[in-house]
């Protein structure tokens, strides 16, 4: 090599270096920022945690010994109390006592939800219970007057309570759905809908139109003492909906109207700030597996050419959803959870052996690898899913989670274990990659068409699958960049999917 050659690569280096730098103060600045910005905005508000009818609940309600009413907060499906937050924040602000819970089988209550969610005399059932109740022992921490409100899924369970329960003196509706809306209940009735949601904006106007034929988006219909009003939030869908500062400033304003009370404090406004918070999280922990120690000299890996690799790509997808179909796989209490914990297993099965019979390199397990895969999931853990835990919704396991995550990870690992291996190595490009885990999303797919009854909360929640793929991929890339191993990323991967799977998907009773 001559001497230009060489400074110039030394310099490549050290602007490559500089740049890496660069990237991490900005992205610790903007986590600092953000996470600042995120705890400003419970300033004022005292949040307490407590049980009500044995269900985890917050509190939140303004500093000083006034009491105003209080607003019940339930939040939708594979949710939790925390995804909540902003709407109880800006009603403590306000001037009321906002309560919100965990409902069973979700979040941290440790109680699963019992009956069957296809069946309105199953788990409507439970979770209305359960909100009647904790209702009831809410309303102590306020001057008596209540408010409801929902997300999704919870609107029908609250719309059923309230319906039981007059005392209620305002409901607010958030990407509502049920057929028990009268013209007449709830009283003081609210429903916001994202500018996203085409079919819930109808059904929104549909409810609007009960109370007054020529309701419109925008309009406040009905008279003193039971209006009714649509509105909608611009720009949002179903879950950015939630973060909405148009979403926060209608119920505020909907609350002070019903309860006369005079506007005070601003709405919370936090979306955009946990969206950098994710954004820097996800940036410095994808800097930080740039660290992970070497675990190779070489890189390792099938290394096959897409002409050799195609059709062994090709056989799991097909194979394993036709496979599963008729073959049972319900072992855990936890909503499709076991299943894709088996479609995962299988996947890696099937890849494994398809490997093996194009003549593909054993693979070896240096435990330096698994060192390597286990620091970059702490990186994940600490810069992802704790700021998740923190500021958007639960991602801590609860009782009966560390069973369901083990089972998942025992899934998840021969999966991208395999994977891994057949992507990486010398010779093996991008769109391999990109076509091996698109294949995996695909037999999913091919899964859910062919048991849509079974599976179709796992259609419901595929495009967060997705958005796990692309973040757990971009990171497996820079632990295989470091370490030039494929089991270092596919450990993290692994673990990754199995604990934000683990902690969301509900809870249910045997």
């Amino acid at each position: 090599m001559r001497l230009g050659q060489s400074i110039d690569l030394g310099m490549d280096a050290t602007t490559a270096m500089r740049r890496v730098a660069l990237i991490v103060l900005l992205a610790a600045l903007g986590f600092m920022v953000s996470f600042c910005q995120l705890q400003r905005q419970a300033e004022g508000v005292a949040v307490e945690r407590v049980m009500l009818a044995g269900v985890p609940a917050q509190v939140f309600r303004p500093e000083g010994p006034a009491k105003g009413p209080v607003l019940v907060i339930d939040h939708g499906f594979a949710g939790s109390a925390r995804i909540m937050d902003s709407f109880a924040l800006s009603a403590a602000r306000a001037g009321y006592v906002a309560v919100s819970y965990d409902a069973a089988g979700h979040g941290r209550n440790p109680k699963p939800l019992a009956g069957s969610i296809t069946e309105v005399d199953g788990a409507t059932v439970t979770f209305q219970r359960e909100f009647e109740a904790v209702m009831a022992a809410a309303r102590g921490y306020g001057d008596g007057r209540l408010a409801v409100l929902a997300h999704s899924m919870a609107t029908d369970i609250v719309v059923r309570a309230v319906k039981r329960h007059p005392e209620v003196e305002a409901t607010v509706l958030v990407s509502m759905f049920s057929r028990e809306v009268t013209a007449s209940t709830p009283r003081n009735l609210l429903v916001v809908t994202g500018q996203w949601e085409p079919r819930l904006r109808d059904e929104a106007l549909r409810v609007g139109r009960l109370m007054d034929p020529a309701a419109a988006e925008g309009d406040t219909v009905g008279a003193e003492g039971n209006q009714r009003r649509v509105a909608v939030a611009p720009h949002v869908e179903h879950a950015a909906v939630l973060f909405s500062e148009t979403t926060m400033a209608e119920t505020v304003g909907w609350l002070d109207r019903v309860f006369g009370m005079a506007p005070q404090g601003a709405v919370a406004d936090r979306g955009g700030w946990i969206v950098l918070l994710m954004i820097c999280g996800a940036a410095l922990a994808g800097q930080g597996m740039r660290l992970l120690p070497r675990v190779s000299a070489e890189p390792r890996g099938a290394g096959m050419p897409w002409r050799r690799l195609w059709w062994v790509a090709l056989v799991p997808v097909v194979a394993v959803p036709v496979l599963l179909r008729f073959l049972p796989t319900q072992f855990l209490p936890v909503l499709v959870a076991d299943y894709l914990a088996v479609h995962f297993a299988a996947f890696g099965a099937a890849l494994a052996l398809c490997l093996w019979a194009a003549g593909a390199p054993r693979p070896d397990v240096p435990l330096r690898a698994l060192a390597a895969g286990l620091i970059g999931f702490a990186l994940v853990a600490g810069l992802i899913f704790w700021p998740i835990d923190a500021f958007f919704t639960n991602f801590f396991p609860g009782p009966g989670r560390w069973l369901v995550m083990a089972a998942i990870a025992a899934g998840t690992l021969p999966c991208f274990l395999a994977l891994e291996w057949a992507m990486r190595g010398m010779g093996a490009g991008r769109l391999e990659g990109v076509a091996l885990k698109a294949g995996l999303l695909v037999s999913l797919l091919i899964a859910v068409a062919l048991d849509f009854e079974r599976l179709m909360f796992l259609a419901i929640i595929l495009p967060v699958i997705v958005l796990f793929f692309l973040l757990f991929g971009w990171l497996s890339a820079r632990a295989w960049g470091a370490t030039l191993h494929p089991f270092a990323g596919a450990i993290m991967q692994a673990l990754a999917f199995a604990w934000a799977l683990g902690v969301t998907f509900p809870l249910l009773a045997a």
